[in-house]
């Protein structure tokens, strides 16, 4: 069903069961699905949060600023893409770090075309640091990407297995969607992903697909065009 996809996880994923730091189970799971998901002809580009290491909003009020703070959560998601990357390729598949700000020798200064050719060639790219900017989140970085790439679809992988009316892990009547508008998930108030990042996907008419990476196997069902998670289209 879906060609080249934009990947993008939180980093809290990438934390494991507390949230923190980088649990090297999960990301070896997480690079077990990536590169089936490649070796079976699938193009895959990723976008890494970086919650489990700081998040900029959350600093303020505590000392930090605003906009060192986002520069700070960039930083994060750096590091947790070059961590995933490694598992990736040890893995036996190619797997390239691009950043939104020059970061050489640490990782390629991100150019579209470069990525393109990365998931063309049969690796992954892994683009980091959001847009280059504060105040705008990694959600709204990776619908950016997703439209530059031209991906068929941007998946939200998360610890729930889509969109729900309340969230359902403080709400036992919560109750799932299968599908919605992007129109509908704003005026709900859904916060799948933030304003920005809908705006942008409808925008391009890039669908989102949110779903549980932390099911066996969900991955690869979802690009083998199963219904899994709930799809946001326009």
């Amino acid at each position: 069903m879906y060609k080249r996809v934009l990947l993008k996880l939180s980093g809290e994923s990438l934390g494991g069961p507390s949230g923190k730091g980088l649990d090297e189970s999960r990301i070896a799971a997480y690079a077990d699905q990536i590169v089936k998901a490649v070796l079976s002809g699938h193009e895959v580009a990723i976008v890494n949060g970086g919650g489990n290491i700081f998040r900029g909003l959350q600093g303020m009020g505590k000392g930090f600023d605003r906009v060192d703070g986002d520069k700070m959560g960039m930083l994060a998601t750096v590091i947790n893409s070059m961590a995933l990357a490694q598992f990736i390729r040890a893995r036996g598949v190619r797997a390239e770090v691009f950043t939104a700000t020059p970061m050489e020798p640490i990782a390629r200064y991100y150019v579209r075309d470069a990525a393109v050719k990365v998931l063309e060639e049969g690796g992954v790219a892994l683009i980091a640091g959001g847009t280059g900017n504060p105040f705008f989140t990694t959600d709204s970085g990776a619908a950016l990407r997703a439209l530059e790439l031209g991906a068929d679809a941007l998946l939200k992988g998360t610890r729930v297995d889509g969109v729900y009316t309340a969230d359902p892990e403080k709400d036992p009547a919560a109750v799932k969607y299968e599908e919605l508008t992007f129109d509908k998930a704003l005026a709900d108030h859904l916060k799948v992903m933030d304003a920005t990042a809908f705006a942008l996907c409808e925008q391009g008419d890039v669908p989102i697909v949110v779903f549980d990476i932390d099911s066996e196997g969900a991955l690869q069902s979802l690009l083998e065009g199963k219904k899994v998670g709930t799809i946001v289209h326009k």
